[in-house]
C-alpha cells in the first residue's frame, strides 16, 4: 500500500467537533471520490502524548495501490474539488507520502 498521510489542525475560528464534523462529512464525501483509493483511515485527535505534539486535530491515511495510483489522483478533478472545497481555510497541515509496511497485527 502506498499512503498519503495528513495530519491537520482546524481553522482558528473553528471549534474541534466543527472540523471533524466536517471532515468526516462534507470533505470525506469529495475524498471518497478518488479515483484509485483503496483505503482510508481517520482518527480524530482527542489527546497530545506530550506538549510538543499540541494543536493537531486530526489525521488521515489514504492508501492507494502504488505512487503512480496516488500520482493521478493527485492530477485529478476529484482532487482539484477537494482541494478547492478546502479554499482558504486558515487551518495547518503536514502531507507526506511513502510506502506502508505492517509491523504488528493481533
Amino acid at each position: 500500500m502506498y499512503n498519503l498521510v495528513l495530519l491537520a489542525a482546524r481553522p482558528p475560528e473553528w471549534t474541534h467537533e466543527q472540523f471533524i464534523t466536517w471532515w468526516r462529512g462534507d470533505h470525506a464525501k469529495l475524498t471518497c471520490r478518488l479515483p484509485g483509493l483503496r483505503s482510508w483511515r481517520h482518527t480524530e485527535i482527542d489527546a497530545a502524548l506530550e506538549p510538543r505534539s499540541e494543536g493537531w486535530d486530526g489525521v488521515s491515511v489514504l492508501g492507494f495501490d502504488s505512487p503512480e495510483d496516488l500520482k493521478k489522483a493527485l492530477a485529478s478533478p476529484e482532487w482539484a474539488d477537494a482541494v478547492a472545497q478546502v479554499g482558504d481555510m486558515k487551518g495547518r497541515r503536514i502531507a507526506v507520502m511513502g510506502t506502508e509496511a505492517e509491523l504488528f497485527a493481533a
